[in-house]
């Protein structure tokens, strides 16, 4: 790789960091390409990237941003997983990593806090921005349902009794 595509490199990772809340740091040793385009997709999907990374380069690409603290974790096959949803990346690089044994979880960080893998694994556990959204929604609609059962009720009562009466005679 000649040094002009090394510093474009360099300049996409930054980017990378500069626009993503979160970093996984992941070892990929013996992944498959059909394996590997499979845990592209799902990220994708999820709204994350996983991109196999050159340690040096990213080691540049580190220095300035919010992971910089993060330099010393890239060591051996790294792979990194981003994405601007604080969960996204580590759902699916966990998830992966639990039914594949050749992606291991090595750390990563949310914004400028550092993550241990077994804090990455528990972030993972966390439900998705969506689906959190899904429940203040639910949260906040309920009592409104209440209220809508409880105004109706005195009126089918009387319904009822009125229907009674009519049966009655």
């Amino acid at each position: 790789m000649d040094r002009v595509k090394k510093e474009a490199l360099v300049a996409e990772l930054r980017q990378t960091f500069d626009e993503n809340e979160l970093l996984v740091i992941t070892h990929q040793n013996g992944l498959t390409v059909a394996e590997a385009s499979d845990l592209r997709r799902q990220m994708r999907e999820a709204g994350a990237r996983f991109k196999v990374t050159k340690n040096r380069l990213v080691k540049l690409a580190l220095k300035g941003t919010k992971f910089e603290h993060l330099a010393d974790d890239f060591s051996g096959p790294t792979a990194i997983a981003v994405s601007v949803d604080p969960v996204a990346a580590a759902k699916v690089a966990v998830g992966f990593a639990d039914k594949n044994e050749k992606l291991t979880i090595v750390a990563g960080a949310l914004g400028e806090k550092t993550l241990d893998k077994d804090s990455v694994k528990a972030l993972a556990r966390l439900p998705s921005l969506d689906e959190l959204r899904a429940k203040i929604i639910g949260v906040l609609q309920a009592p409104a349902g209440k209220l809508a059962s409880i105004t109706q009720a005195p009126a089918g009562q009387l319904a009822r009794v009125l229907n009674a009466y009519a049966t009655k005679e």
